[in-house]
């Protein structure tokens, strides 16, 4: 399992998301650019330690990222008509979330396995991205049976 940040634009939510894989032992995918600096004190305050613990795989654009995935890639969109709840997840799935401020381009819908969403009150736009992260990613090793123990 491992977590894609596509472009992210806000380093305390990529610094969150590195911490959750660093804590639940699953590698996060940087796809660059970011919408901050690598050495962003936000990003480290976020993060903590837990940076230094954590694999993390930095790509310099999407094409690089692309090459080097060979699993499933996992969209979570609000632009999903599937929830998550409904999607039977596989070990070495790639869980992909978009930019806080714009999601993902067409290219990434169209690159996506599945694309999927978090069913939500209607008329709100979208939870926070480290939240969403978190809530699919738990599902996804509930499901496979992939927390550490």
């Amino acid at each position: 399992m491992r977590l894609a940040l596509f472009e992210p634009d806000i380093p305390q939510n990529a610094g969150a998301l590195i911490r959750l894989g660093a804590c639940l032992g699953v590698a996060v995918d940087i796809i660059e650019p970011c919408g901050f600096l690598w050495s962003d004190a936000r990003l480290r305050r976020a993060g903590m330690d837990y940076l230094d613990r954590a694999e993390i795989v930095r790509h310099a654009s999407w094409q690089d990222f692309l090459a080097r995935i060979s699993a499933r890639l996992i969209l979570l969109t609000t632009r999903a008509e599937r929830s998550y709840t409904d999607f039977m997840f596989m070990r070495n799935d790639t869980l992909m979330l978009g930019r806080e401020s714009a999601g993902v381009p067409g290219y990434v819908h169209e690159a996506a396995h599945a694309r999927l969403r978090i069913p939500m009150q209607s008329g709100l736009r979208a939870l926070n991205v480290g939240l969403a992260g978190a809530m699919v990613l738990g599902e996804a090793m509930r499901q496979t049976n992939s927390f550490p123990q």
